[in-house]
């Protein structure tokens, strides 16, 4: 039996602890606290030190999921969280209007931190908000020297979340075969 961590991180507001949530076969750890920056972000409670869950895959092997804090402030757990990580999702709300530009902080802060910086972004809210488009972020992403897979997800959607962590663990084994 192989055990994974794969981490979830962005914006405060973006999806991680719901996204941890829909994919998780236990029930999942939480450390949401109200936050007046929660409020800001419209909704009521923040994640302030981690999220966790668990994904048990047919093969007996355990994928431990970890939400980081999105906001700034607590940056320090960043590292702490990613730590031995194989992977990343990078999770952004398309309703914000910095959206890429918050996407590819979260990129250059977690890519070194993670196996051959085995990230992909999963784009949320492009149903109420077209633009920018997912091109619009492979586009960024790829000039700031990321070749990284986006896609357009609702991370309340356990289909949609699957998805995210078979193309992250998809990536790796890619990876894996190269080496």
């Amino acid at each position: 039996m192989n055990t994974y961590r794969i981490v979830f991180a962005g914006p405060i507001g973006a999806g991680k602890t719901t996204a941890i949530g829909a994919l998780s076969d236990v029930p999942p750890v939480t450390t949401e606290v109200a936050s007046d920056e929660a409020v800001a972000a419209g909704k009521a409670t923040t994640t302030v030190a981690f999220d966790y869950g668990q994904v048990l895959l047919d093969s007996g092997d355990v994928v431990q999921l970890y939400g980081t804090p999105g906001q700034a402030r607590f940056d320090f757990m960043w590292p702490i969280i990613a730590d031995n990580a194989l992977g990343a999702i990078i999770l952004a709300d398309n309703s914000r209007a910095d959206s890429i530009a918050r996407t590819l902080d979260y990129v250059r802060e977690f890519a070194p931190r993670i196996v051959a910086g085995n990230c992909i972004v999963g784009v949320g809210r492009t149903e109420t908000h077209p633009t920018p488009t997912v091109d619009d972020y492979a586009d960024a992403l790829s000039a700031a020297g990321f070749e990284l897979p986006v896609m357009a997800v609702d991370v309340r959607s356990r289909e949609h979340a699957l998805l995210l962590l078979d193309v992250l663990l998809a990536r790796l084994e890619a990876v894996r075969h190269v080496e």
